[in-house]
C-alpha cells in the first residue's frame, strides 16, 4: 500500500519548478535557474549529509560540523595550488584527477581531523544536547583559530580548473560546467548514503545500536567503534562539502563554515532531524528557492531559506520526513 501523505513532500520540488516558470517568463531563463538551483542544492546537500548522519545515528549536535567544510577547502587549496599544470591545462581528464585528488585528500584530512574531535571533545558529552552545543561551537572556534595559523586570515582564490570555466550551451540555456559535476557528485554521495545505510550489513547494525544499544552489544558488535566510524565518515563528507562550496564560491576563508553553518542546520530541519532523504529534499528546495527569487525579487532571496522553513514546519511541524526515534 503507497503511503501518499509520504509521497507529497516529493512533489515539492516539481511543483516549485513548475509554478517558477511562468513568473520567470523565459523557458531558456528558467532552464539556466533551475540547473543552478539544483546544482546548489546538490552541493549544500553533501555539506549537511555529514551533520545529517552524525545526528541521525548519533544523536550529536555538532555545531562544530562547519570546521571541517573550512578544513576540506584549505586541504583543496593546497593540493590544486600544487598540481598547476593539471589544473590550468584545458584537458578534462587532468582537471577531474586533480579534483578528485583534492577531494579524496579533503576527505582524508577531515575524517582524521574528526576522529581526533569525537575523541577529545563528543566523547565525553554524549546524550546531552546543550553541552554538545556549547562545547561543539567552543571548539569550531579553536579550528578555525588554527586554519588561520597554518593557512593565514585572508581570503585565498580558489579557481575552477580550467576545462570546468564556462557554460554547455542546451538551446537558448546556457549551464555552467561545474554545476553539472556538482549534480552529478551529489547524487553520487546521496545514493552511496541510501545504499549503505539500507542495503549493507553495516547500516543494518548502526541503525540497530541507534534503537536498541544494549541489544546489539549484546550480540558481540562494538557499537562504540561504529559510531566513531560515523562520526568520521560524517566530517569527511564535510570536508568533501567544503572543497564544492569553496569551487562554488572560487574563494575561502577561514570563517566560511561557520557562515554556511545556519544554512546547513535550516536544510536539516526543514528534511526532519537526522532524515538523509529529507537533507536531500530540503537542500534541492532551498537551492531552487535562492535561485528563483534571486532573480525575481533579489531582496526575499536574502531569506528565502527561513521563509521556506517557517512554511515547511507550519505545515509538517518535525519536517518532511521526520525520523521516528526522535
Amino acid at each position: 500500500m503507497i503511503d501518499r501523505p509520504a509521497l507529497i513532500p516529493l512533489l515539492l520540488v516539481p511543483v516549485l519548478a513548475l509554478v517558477a516558470l511562468p513568473l520567470v517568463g523565459s523557458p531558456s531563463t528558467w532552464i539556466t535557474l533551475t540547473a543552478a538551483g539544483l546544482a546548489m542544492g546538490m552541493i549544500i546537500f553533501i555539506i549537511a549529509s555529514g551533520l545529517t548522519l552524525i545526528f541521525g545515528l548519533m544523536d550529536v549536535l555538532n555545531f562544530g560540523h562547519g570546521v571541517f567544510i573550512a578544513l576540506g577547502a584549505f586541504v583543496a587549496v593546497t593540493v590544486l595550488g600544487a598540481m598547476p599544470q593539471w589544473v590550468q591545462a584545458d584537458h578534462l581528464g587532468l582537471n577531474l584527477a586533480a579534483l578528485a585528488l583534492a577531494m579524496i585528500a579533503a576527505m582524508v584530512v577531515a575524517g582524521a581531523v574528526g576522529f581526533v574531535f569525537e575523541r577529545v571533545i563528543v566523547r565525553r558529552v554524549y546524550g546531552q544536547h546543550l553541552k554538545q552545543i556549547l562545547i561543539t561551537m567552543g571548539g569550531m572556534v579553536v579550528g578555525e583559530e588554527l586554519i588561520k595559523v597554518i593557512w593565514g586570515a585572508q581570503q585565498i582564490a580558489l579557481p575552477l580548473p580550467a576545462a570546468l570555466r564556462g557554460a554547455l550551451i542546451v538551446g537558448d540555456a546556457a549551464i555552467e560546467k561545474y554545476r553539472v559535476l556538482a549534480m552529478v557528485v551529489g547524487l553520487l554521495v546521496f545514493g552511496a548514503m541510501l545504499l549503505v545505510l539500507n542495503r549493507t550489513k553495516l547500516g543494518l547494525l548502526i541503525r540497530a545500536g541507534v534503537q536498541d544499544r544494549e541489544m546489539v552489544e549484546s550480540l558481540g558488535y562494538r557499537i562504540r567503534q561504529l559510531f566513531v566510524g560515523v562520526f568520521v565518515v560524517g566530517s569527511a563528507l564535510a570536508g568533501l562539502g567544503g572543497v564544492m562550496w569553496g569551487l562554488y564560491q572560487q574563494n575561502v576563508i577561514p570563517q566560511m563554515g561557520a557562515q554556511v553553518n545556519v544554512l546547513i542546520f535550516i536544510v536539516i530541519i526543514i528534511g526532519g532531524l537526522g532524515s538523509t532523504g529529507g537533507c536531500f529534499l530540503g537542500a534541492l528546495l532551498v537551492g531552487l528557492l535562492a535561485n528563483y527569487t534571486g532573480f525575481l525579487v533579489p531582496k526575499v532571496a536574502l531569506f528565502s531559506n527561513i521563509l521556506l522553513m517557517g512554511a515547511i514546519l507550519l505545515w509538517r511541524p518535525r519536517g518532511l520526513f521526520p525520523v521516528t526515534s526522535r
